[in-house]
């Protein structure tokens, strides 16, 4: 682990480079083999828009135990953490937990399926978190890809129907009820099916 070098956070939840355990939909079109490739790909990716942000440190969180990551990153990622908890939401809010332990005071998590995600993008949600309590970045399928904080809110995260279309209406929901400012990102695709991956696939590769 480095030491803390900013008062921002960037929190990466990555699934382990596993044949056969990750983007699983994709893998039913193109093979398993593929599918790592295009998931490997897709990390790549997320950490060069990662490191592009100004004035925010870099927590990686692994899906199921710790893993190298591409010599080239290495030096722009503060720390490596293994995810905890027994559902999504309960491994997301644990993350939060940990990064404001840590002294942060603004923090987003995002995943590593979003192709359309950008360094703007990424600094426009930690500015919104200046005047902001939550921001949120819808995806197209119903979930989102990206949403911050400056402290932690676990109503936002239990009792959620993960996977499902529902998602992003039940977040927005919780977060009216409870009466917390919000800001909401542009909506963005991500990477799921073959179909995506043919639509997407040129704006992760390397320029």
């Amino acid at each position: 682990m480095k030491s803390k070098n900013s008062e921002n956070a960037i929190i990466i939840f990555q699934k382990n480079l596993v044949l056969g355990k990750v983007k699983t939909r994709l893998a039913a079109s193109v093979g398993n083999q593929q599918a790592l490739e295009i998931y490997r790909d897709l990390v790549a990716f997320t950490y060069r828009q990662a490191i592009e942000v100004k004035n925010a440190d870099i927590w990686v969180f692994f899906s199921d135990a710790f893993e190298e990551i591409e010599e080239s990153f290495q030096d722009h990622i503060t720390a490596k953490m293994v995810q905890e908890g027994a559902d999504l939401g309960e491994r997301m809010q644990n993350a939060f937990a940990t990064i404001f332990g840590m002294g942060y005071s603004k923090a987003f998590l995002i995943g590593t399926d979003c192709p359309e995600i950008s360094p703007k993008i990424l600094e426009t949600a930690l500015d919104s978190l200046k005047k902001h309590e939550v921001v949120i970045g819808s995806a197209l399928d119903g979930g989102y890809y990206l949403i911050g904080m400056k402290k932690v809110h676990p109503q936002l995260f239990w009792q959620m129907p993960w996977s499902t279309v529902k998602v992003l209406p039940t977040t927005l929901q919780k977060i009216n009820n409870d009466n917390l400012s919000h800001y909401l990102l542009p909506t963005l695709s991500d990477i799921d099916t073959e179909e995506d991956w043919l639509t997407f696939r040129i704006l992760i590769s390397y320029e």
